[in-house]
């Protein structure tokens, strides 16, 4: 039986979201990332490389990544798409998934274990606190280069709603939270983040998929 192994982190966060949005409930159990079980041999047997979230899948094979389990997922459940129905809608999805991953996000990743999470980080992971007000500039110009690159539409896709919005929302509203906040006068990303925001999926992905109820 699938089980997936969730955690009150942002990646985790965004497989919550995108489960939400699937409508798709699976059996969770939660690790505690705040006390190091990450780290812990248990889960690095499921884990080797220590992240969260996993799947564990029907035959007991783990799956690891984010991206990875949303992909996997997407086939498995194809509707309603939130990565595309065609060849042409995938690769667009895709192709802003990867803007704002390696562009955006993973900027603010590091500069929070660098920065606000130093005394969490430090003892797990190498960390460089002198780059961390570097790396915070630098996800915020590529979020204003992503802005200029935004139609008109409502989302990153145009008129779809898809796993790239979901990860670019879960990640500035986690920068929020820690004392990166990004500029709301952006003129598409200001008003997409409160479109994104007011989607019933947002608010209840904050919880643990251990302990959410049905809508």
């Amino acid at each position: 039986m699938m089980l997936i192994y969730d955690a009150q982190s942002p990646a985790p966060r965004c497989l919550r979201m995108f489960l939400l949005e699937k409508q798709l409930r699976l059996p969770a159990t939660t690790i505690d990332v705040m006390t190091g079980e990450n780290r812990q041999t248990p889960y690095l047997a499921i884990n080797p490389a220590g992240q969260t979230p996993a799947l564990r899948l029907d035959d007991g094979t783990p799956l690891a990544e984010a991206v990875a389990i949303a992909e996997y997922l997407e086939e498995r459940h194809p509707e309603p798409a939130l990565i595309g129905r065609t060849p042409e809608q995938r690769a667009q999805t895709r192709q802003w998934w990867r803007r704002v991953e390696l562009n955006i996000t993973e900027f603010i990743h590091n500069a929070y274990h660098y920065a606000e999470g130093l005394a969490r980080f430090e003892s797990r992971i190498p960390v460089a606190p002198e780059a961390a007000e570097g790396l915070k500039r630098v996800a915020r110009d590529r979020l204003r280069w992503l802005d200029g690159l935004f139609g008109p539409d409502p989302y990153l896709c145009g008129e779809r709603f898809t796993a790239a919005d979901i990860w670019l929302y879960v990640w500035l509203d986690f920068g929020e939270s820690v004392g990166q906040p990004f500029d709301h006068g952006l003129p598409r990303i200001g008003p997409w983040f409160e479109r994104v925001a007011a989607r019933p999926s947002a608010a209840r992905s904050r919880a643990l998929l251990s302990s959410a109820r049905p809508a």
